[in-house]
């Protein structure tokens, strides 16, 4: 298996992308959530694929509004996972929030998702909130995070 590359995501991605996305989750994106948030691309999103021997394995996704960018979503296949792909995904997502200008990086994550909470805490994010019952099914909380950016490329001194 060869590394992963990363690419924009296409519209003929999506197809991939939503079967990765209902392996994954239990309350997946649908085909059209996909199709609505390309169609913003790139005035106000940007989206990734990564890509092994031709095979969608992963993918991420940013939104940008003034000051403030928000991961709207990051997954990676099973079968790629503890490989370091979730975090060459996020470190595209926070390079194109810089280089956005975007002051600071929000997030939500299942309070029950360990390793994403992991990724996220190693590349500097810190909890903001709480949202109660905020995934379905199941009613799951999800943990509100975020980052604040400096110019230089690193996280920003929350003190």
């Amino acid at each position: 298996m060869s590394d992963p590359t990363l690419r924009p995501m296409h519209w003929w991605d999506v197809e991939a992308a939503h079967a990765l996305e209902s392996d994954l989750f239990p309350d997946p994106w649908s085909v059209e959530t996909f199709w609505s948030e390309l169609a913003h691309v790139p005035e106000s999103r940007h989206y990734l694929v990564a890509e092994t021997d031709g095979t969608l394995v992963g993918y991420a996704g940013l939104a940008v509004a003034g000051g403030t960018a928000d991961v709207q979503t990051l997954a990676v296949s099973a079968a790629a996972q503890g490989r370091g792909l979730g975090r060459a995904l996020l470190d595209a997502l926070l390079a194109e929030a810089r280089r956005r200008d975007a002051n600071e990086v929000l997030l939500d994550v299942r309070a029950e998702n360990t390793a994403a909470q992991a990724l996220y805490a190693r590349a500097g994010f810190e909890r903001i909130a709480i949202r109660r019952g905020y995934y379905r099914p199941g009613n799951t909380d999800a943990l509100v995070l975020r980052l604040h950016l400096r110019r230089d490329g690193a996280a920003a001194d929350p003190n």
